[in-house]
């Protein structure tokens, strides 16, 4: 090996050119964006429709494109598809995509998508499809349909695509479909041909079994014709209410052939939904910021009612609420619409099933509207980091449930505490995998869920404590500013978060995200002068440890973490209120066992007072004399 000897000045040069590379890099995102416009004839007594589409694709990804593709989830519904095979070979099953031929002990599932007849599944066939006026060459593979195009869309081009299709609405098995468990006719989610996402990585092709999505930012122009008698709940602004049914007491409904036709805008949003029925009712009110909450359901019977009208008015707090926190919500409406299965978020809108109770009403409500951030409004690509969308939503509806019920004296503890408690119960199951896993790959449906939710929900608390309360507020607003209607990673979030904080954080997001290591801290001895913690897990974490002396006074001990390269300010907590703070030494990850001397004699000890340290054994955190 030949050693070069190169003159500092060089290096620097180089050192300098590569830095602005890379902030070139950065500050060169491109996104493609869609424009959708969109006429629907509906036969609702088929339970079948006719769809137009002109779709505006735009090219910026820097590079020429040959081909496109479009997402069918319709076509996920029929015997045979993956999303059959998923629901047959997977242990625990979603009971509500199952028919249990067993017992309750002993369950034997069957598919239902699996027994459905051919007037019951779903289906979108592709009549014509051309682009600026030419025919493509297209093929359907389950529910990816591939376009390969006469002319290939050059960067900074954007193509014209005209499509005729036709499909089936399926029986109400997941998200969509006809004729709901609790009545509703039809939940229609994923109901048009998306486009598929195309981004730095690639296109994102995932087979729809069941999960998650991904699609680029446009605006939709959304024409529905359907019978005069129903109501119609959907995404976006309703640009005729005086001509359907539902939204003004004077409309004159106008119909043609006995069908209405309704007129939906959107902007800016990367999904579309809409449910129909003729027994819907519509509701409204308007944020204090201005935001107006439409609900959209099926009046059963009084306490429904009265649930419903309580829970607008929850939520337009909720919305107010989040704006101050996590950022400005930036579209005019939202529709909180009864239909589906149990909630799935939608541009500006959600399907959520309505006969519960008025907790687990608002909870729900709570839950979807807050993936107006965390998904909608930034785009997360859930089928990825899904952790990031349904964790990070989890931890804004528990803090908002907090927020908004504490004050009526309904909630007085830390409002993550069944996220800690679900993910220490995957923790210990040895059903835990990685956080990093593409959302469809978990084993089974319980380890997905606890670790989308309550492990990433747990990631977000936990990296307060990490870099400091404050901080992550900061760092919440901030990485708004930057990164709205941009499909940021995980690492975007982690930059932010390390820009607010000055705290390196790759460590942390790395050991939390990619491995299933466990925290476990633990006070092996106390004595007059020492204090003696040992680290039994092979995850470090930078701690803080209170300590009540004999003569009643109190002294919180603060322990960074080297590879942190930094420090958490000072918190204030209720807890630490005349409390002196002491920063000690750092502690490093190779070192298992780390001292605190002290003057005076310990009464108690306690690791992590502010409970938001993932520790899975807890016993051990604390000492008393």
């Amino acid at each position: 090996m030949k050693i070069k000897i190169i003159s500092f000045f060089t290096l620097a040069c180089v050192l300098n050119i590569w830095g602005a590379v890379a902030k070139a890099q950065r500050k060169g995102f491109w996104q493609q964006k869609v424009d959708y416009n969109m006429d629907v004839n509906v036969d609702e007594k088929a339970y079948q429709y006719d769809g137009k589409m002109t779709l505006k694709y735009s090219n910026n990804s820097g590079q020429s494109l040959k081909k496109v593709y479009f997402h069918l989830y319709f076509n996920a519904f029929q015997p045979g598809s993956m999303m059959d095979y998923r629901l047959k070979n997977i242990s625990d099953p979603d009971k509500r995509m199952v028919t249990n031929l067993g017992t309750k002990e002993k369950p034997v599932y069957q598919s239902r998508i699996g027994e459905l007849k051919a007037d019951q599944t779903g289906y979108q066939k592709i009549k014509t499809l051309t682009v600026n006026g030419a025919n493509t060459t297209f093929k359907i593979d389950g529910t990816i349909l591939e376009v390969t195009l006469p002319v290939a869309i050059q960067d900074g081009e954007t193509a014209r695509f005209d499509m005729e299709w036709t499909a089936q609405v399926p029986e109400q098995i997941r998200r969509t479909g006809r004729n709901s468990a609790e009545g509703v006719a039809l939940s229609m989610a994923q109901w048009y041909p998306k486009m598929a996402q195309f981004d730095e990585f690639g296109w994102h092709l995932d087979e729809y079994t069941g999960r998650e999505f991904i699609a680029p930012f446009g605006n939709f122009d959304v024409t529905i014709h359907l019978n005069k008698n129903y109501v119609v709940g959907a995404s976006g602004v309703l640009q005729n209410p005086s001509d359907v049914k539902g939204y003004q007491q004077k409309a004159k409904v106008k119909a043609v052939d006995n069908k209405a036709t309704w007129h939906y805008k959107a902007q800016n949003i990367h999904d579309f939904v809409w449910a129909a029925d003729p027994k819907f009712v519509v509701d409204s009110a308007s944020s204090k910021n201005g935001i107006r909450v439409y609900t959209v359901f099926l009046p059963t019977d009084k306490e429904v009612i009265s649930n419903w009208k309580t829970a607008i008015g929850l939520s337009t707090e909720f919305f107010d609420f989040c704006s101050a926190k996590f950022g400005k919500y930036p579209w005019p409406t939202y529709t909180i619409i009864q239909g589906g299965d149990g909630g799935m978020e939608y541009g500006t809108a959600t399907l959520i099933t309505g006969g519960r109770n008025l907790k687990s009403l608002v909870g729900v409500i709570f839950h979807e509207s807050a993936h107006s951030w965390y998904q909608q409004l930034f785009g997360i690509n859930e089928t990825v980091d899904e952790w990031f969308d349904e964790g990070f939503t989890s931890y804004v509806e528990e803090l908002a449930m907090q927020h908004i019920f504490e004050k009526r004296g309904a909630i007085a503890s830390n409002p993550q505490i069944a996220a800690y408690r679900g993910y220490y119960k995957l923790a210990l199951s040895g059903k835990e995998e990685p956080m990093s896993l593409l959302a469809d790959y978990y084993n089974t449906n319980y380890g997905y869920s606890n670790e989308a939710y309550n492990k990433g929900a747990v990631l977000a608390e936990q990296l307060g404590y990490i870099i400091g309360q404050e901080n992550l507020e900061k760092t919440f607003l901030k990485f708004y500013d930057i990164w709205k209607f941009k499909h940021p990673t995980p690492n975007d979030f982690k930059r932010v978060a390390e820009d607010v904080s000055g705290i390196n954080l790759k460590w942390y997001f790395n050991l939390f995200i990619n491995t299933t290591r466990q925290i476990d801290y633990a006070i092996e001895k106390v004595t007059d002068t020492e204090i003696l913690l040992a680290n039994k897990s092979n995850f470090a974490m930078p701690l803080d440890v209170l300590v009540e002396y004999t003569d009643g006074s109190k002294e919180l001990f603060y322990i960074p973490l080297r590879e942190m390269r930094g420090e958490k300010p000072e918190e204030h907590f209720d807890i630490y209120k005349g409390v002196k703070r002491t920063v000690l030494e750092d502690w490093f990850w190779t070192k298992p066992d780390y001292t605190i001397h002290v003057s005076k004699t310990p009464k108690t000890v306690t690791i992590d007072p502010s409970l938001r340290l993932a520790d899975v054994e807890s016993a051990n955190n604390s000492f008393s004399k």
